[in-house]
């Protein structure tokens, strides 16, 4: 191995739409997005069939470019699942892996992946300026809570961002589209530049945020009961302290939370 690992997630893999992954020399993190409108499969199996693909392609050739990978991944799980683009399940994706003595990094979508010194996001999707989004988050504060107009909103918020869904005018996703792999953030570090990562999924790190959970460097250090701990602790706060959302606008009560963290070797 050239890493260690330690990994947890809130609910496990099998029931939950993140997705974790591994190679020798890769991690693989994924989030299928909640779907609020009918799509052909669940999120939860395109992230599976998508991030198992990715694992296989990376098994295979363990150096191939990052970008072209998931260009095949997407093109490969689309086939096999019958998919058409923009009327499909969508994924973040992201890939850190091992290659010599330097570490390559993508990032598709809203993860968050954290360095020391240096933090990286892809903001595009939150960037979009859509009137439902502020809509839904307003009421939420004025404590509608998850009522039929919440979710209501969330489907029209959820048709207009997926109008401008693998667009330049817009943001890139993994769905059904290979070329949105290529425009994914990228970037190829020293090794001796990074003796840590840590990847966390929208769920986990808006509530770590929230509540002042932010020591990094410690994070990267915890076994995956630590980390479970952390991500227990979030679904405590959200379920005792804020299930309507009042004081930490969200889509739902829960989301599903991954983190991920890697210590390189």
């Amino acid at each position: 191995m050239t890493f260690a690992i330690a990994a947890a997630q809130l609910p496990p893999h099998d029931d939950s739409d993140d997705k974790v992954f591994t190679t020798p020399t890769a991690v693989i993190v994924l989030d299928g997005a909640s779907a609020h409108a009918p799509v052909p499969v669940d999120p939860s199996t395109y992230a599976h069939t998508l991030g198992g693909t990715l694992r296989d392609h990376l098994d295979r050739t363990p150096e191939v470019d990052l970008a072209h990978v998931l260009d095949d991944a997407i093109t490969d799980s689309t086939a096999r699942l019958g998919l058409t683009a923009g009327a499909s399940p969508s994924s973040t994706v992201t890939i850190l892996r091992r290659r010599g003595d330097h570490v390559d990094m993508l990032t598709l979508g809203d993860n968050l992946v954290v360095l020391p010194g240096r933090t990286i996001i892809d903001p595009r999707l939150d960037h979009l300026d859509i009137p439902e989004r502020h809509h839904y988050r307003q009421r939420l504060a004025d404590g509608t809570g998850f009522d039929d107009t919440h979710r209501a909103l969330l489907a029209a918020l959820q048709r207009k961002q997926a109008d401008r869904r693998n667009d330049p005018r817009g943001y890139w996703i993994a769905e059904a589209d290979p070329a949105a792999a290529h425009h994914a953030i990228r970037d190829t570090v020293p090794i001796d530049h990074i003796p840590w990562a840590v990847v966390a999924t929208d769920g986990a790190y808006t509530p770590m945020r929230h509540l002042d959970i932010a020591d990094w460097a410690a994070i990267s250090a915890l076994s995956d009961a630590g980390l479970h701990h952390i991500l227990t602790r979030c679904h405590i706060w959200e379920y005792d302290i804020d299930p309507d959302a009042r004081v930490l606008a969200r889509a739902k009560r829960h989301d599903d939370k991954t983190l991920v963290a890697v210590r390189f070797t």
